[in-house]
């Protein structure tokens, strides 16, 4: 729909353009909000060990008391259709949401559209979900989407988990079916846009590589904002690669773009028998951020800076910031990332938490 815009904000519009340059091509919706976003989506199950969080002053506070007092504004959440064991099921994830909304913080949700971890390497579709032809699985998508919406309310929702190879396979493989693909997606977009008018639609692409081919394959979708999730031990180590990525996709495409999920260490040691993801100097940007307290901090201050320079950035998430090592000292089976979380090994907010206030 085609908006008249009075005179005078032409006038300013032309000024602010004038005088720099370099943020040209930003998208209209320059009142929204800057995310500062953290994903802990295994909170609710931490939280029953009943673990106590302390602040960067040493003060044992409410876990969301903390990250709200440190600058956090949206809390991230995955979502499960029917996992094993309830965590991150649509229950959990609803009765969640409530508190992090009655805590002021507004809600993210990740719908993985599969009863398990979805990511480039897996897409698998719900188990209650197989076997049904193509068309009842656009209607499953739709109507599964339009219940989420009507039930949870997010602020912002992704559509599908890191689906740099689709989702929903076989149906929705990128690399057998584009047009199927595109159709699965549009049912959840559809089933958003016509259930709220004010939550914001990101897609989610893994990684910097392949990125600015992928969102050329989606230019006939409706959605808000690109998500790029980038880990250094993934990814690559160049931040300019990353700044610039995040540049030209959000000009080529007109779209607010952001980190949706990023993650550094505090230590390369552990605190559980569980093997870390990281641990090793080789897998971080040495000699910038060293896994001290600082260079996490370090590091998170970066992605923020990146993310506000790049015409068109709207936010960054930091994934896993919820993951100690809960399960006691010995467990095998708990935390491979309690090295990455923003609490240490003593549940007290690190550093790096406090990049999240605003400078």
């Amino acid at each position: 729909m085609t908006k008249t815009i009075p005179i005078i904000i032409i006038f300013f519009v032309c000024i602010a353009c004038s005088t720099n340059e370099t943020r040209t091509n930003v998208p209209a919706d320059n009142v929204q909000e800057f995310i500062k976003a953290v994903d802990i989506s295994s909170y609710p199950e931490i939280s029953a060990t009943n673990p106590t969080f302390y602040d960067v002053g040493g003060n044992a506070k409410n876990f969301l008391t903390i990250l709200k007092e440190n600058g956090v504004n949206t809390v991230r959440l995955r979502l499960w259709v029917n996992p094993n064991n309830a965590h991150s099921g649509f229950d959990e994830v609803k009765q969640f949401s409530q508190t992090i909304k009655a805590n002021g913080l507004k809600t993210w949700l990740t719908v993985h559209y599969s009863d398990t971890w979805a990511d480039p390497g897996q897409q698998e579709t719900p188990a209650q979900w197989e076997g049904l032809s193509y068309a009842a699985l656009k209607d499953k998508v739709y109507d599964y989407t339009e219940n989420v919406m009507q039930e949870i309310e997010p602020d912002y929702i992704q559509i599908g988990n890191e689906i740099n190879s689709g989702m929903l396979h076989p149906y929705g493989n990128i690399s057998t079916n584009l047009s199927n693909f595109i159709g699965l997606m549009q049912q959840g977009i559809s089933a958003v846009r016509n259930n709220s008018s004010d939550c914001k639609i990101i897609i989610h692409f893994a990684g910097i590589d392949g990125a600015e081919w992928f969102y050329n394959q989606l230019n006939a979708i409706d959605y808000d904002f690109i998500g790029l999730s980038y880990y250094p031990i993934w990814h690559g180590k160049s931040l300019t690669n990353l700044q610039s990525t995040m540049q030209r996709l959000s000009e080529t495409h007109n779209k607010k773009v952001l980190i949706a999920e990023t993650a550094y260490p505090f230590t390369l040691g552990w605190n559980d028998w569980t093997n870390n993801i990281v641990g090793l100097d080789s897998q971080l940007i040495l000699p910038q951020f060293p896994a001290t307290p600082q260079g996490q901090k370090d590091y998170v201050n970066e992605i923020k800076r990146i993310t506000k320079t790049v015409a068109g950035g709207i936010g960054f998430c930091y994934w896993g910031a919820e993951l100690v090592a809960w399960k006691g000292n010995q467990a095998t089976t708990a935390s491979p990332w309690e090295n990455q979380a923003l609490f240490d090994f003593n549940y007290k907010a690190v550093p790096a938490l406090m990049a999240f206030k605003d400078e």
